[in-house]
């Protein structure tokens, strides 16, 4: 261990001890250094790959010594510039290999760590693997430990590639892959602007504070990967920080009335929002809907599309 990292560590539990925070997670910089320029769990030489495993390794000892449970692997340099540089299966096995490699290491050393795959799309390199919070899921089911692998998606990160947020994190809530999140604000597909959480889309980030509410995964840490702006001084840093903070809780306490409210109970009647949450087939099964001629042969198609869905009433 160098001695400007044993003092940077030493420095950080001190605050740590002086201020009462806990560590929930922890995460190791693989997208900084030139020698991670073309990859490190999925760079062609392998000298390379086996230096990133073992720094990840480094910083896991830290990260099980502090009580951390969630580590969040962001592959910014896992990728490629240029498709035919890179052997993209192999690489994919490799990066399998690697996250793989890194469970075991945990399991083995009884750290109890759950990993948190973070998707985005590009930035800083230009085509990054695992792009999506789908891209992330399909990728972790065919691991050997796949239990262990989750998904930490960031808000900004599916607005650079245009997507709705809220979709992708019920989507991960629906697989029990929610493992960690970051919340902040972007405008839409430029660059990762990691502004503070609700400024860029703010309906986006209602629903999103909505979902996290009332889709069943209210409690846990809310981390918030945002950047204060170029400009601010000191002070500034501090009161930004405690703008993502204020936004989310004012965001939670408008989702509660929203749900409250009995004009929007109204509209969610009226959308057949509940009917939603009855399973399609009844008990009979498939034979029981083939055998009702309301479903089809009885059904009239045309009087029924006529009817509206209710979603003015979402927008008004």
């Amino acid at each position: 261990m160098t001695r400007p990292r044993e003092n940077h560590i030493t420095r950080f539990r001190a605050a740590l001890e002086e201020t009462g925070p806990v560590v929930p997670m922890a995460t190791t910089n693989l997208f900084t250094q030139p020698v991670c320029k073309e990859g490190a769990l999925t760079a062609n030489d392998r000298e390379v790959r086996r230096f990133a495993l073992r720094k990840v390794m480094r910083n896991m000892d830290l990260a099980a010594g502090r009580g951390a449970r969630t580590y969040v692997l962001w592959g910014g340099r896992e990728g490629a510039e240029v498709d035919m540089a890179k052997a993209l299966v192999a690489a994919l096995d490799r990066y399998a290999e690697a996250i793989d490699t890194l469970a075991q290491y945990s399991e083995d050393r009884g750290y109890g760590l759950r990993f948190a795959l973070e998707p985005k799309p590009n930035e800083p390199r230009g085509d990054i693997f695992l792009p999506t919070i789908g891209h992330a899921i399909a990728f972790i089911w065919k691991l050997q430990h796949a239990d262990l692998v989750g998904i930490n998606p960031e808000t900004g990160h599916d607005h650079m590639s245009n997507l709705d947020v809220t979709h992708g994190i019920a989507e991960a809530i629906w697989l029990g892959k929610l493992f960690h999140i970051e919340l902040n604000g972007q405008h839409g597909p430029k660059f990762g602007q990691d502004l503070v959480f609700g400024h860029g889309d703010l309906l986006q980030a209602f629903s999103t504070v909505d979902l996290l509410k009332n889709g069943g995964l209210d409690g846990g840490p809310r981390h918030f990967d945002y950047k204060p702006l170029r400009t601010e001084d000191m002070d500034g840093v501090w009161i930004s920080a405690a703008a993502n903070m204020r936004t989310y809780l004012l965001l939670k306490e408008r989702a509660a009335a929203f749900r409250a409210g009995p004009e929007v109970q109204e509209a969610m009647e009226a959308a057949r929002v509940t009917e939603l949450r009855t399973p399609t087939l009844g008990e009979g099964g498939c034979a029981e809907l083939l055998a009702d001629r309301s479903a089809f042969e009885d059904f009239d198609a045309d009087t029924v599309g006529i009817r509206g869905a209710g979603s003015c009433g979402w927008t008004s």
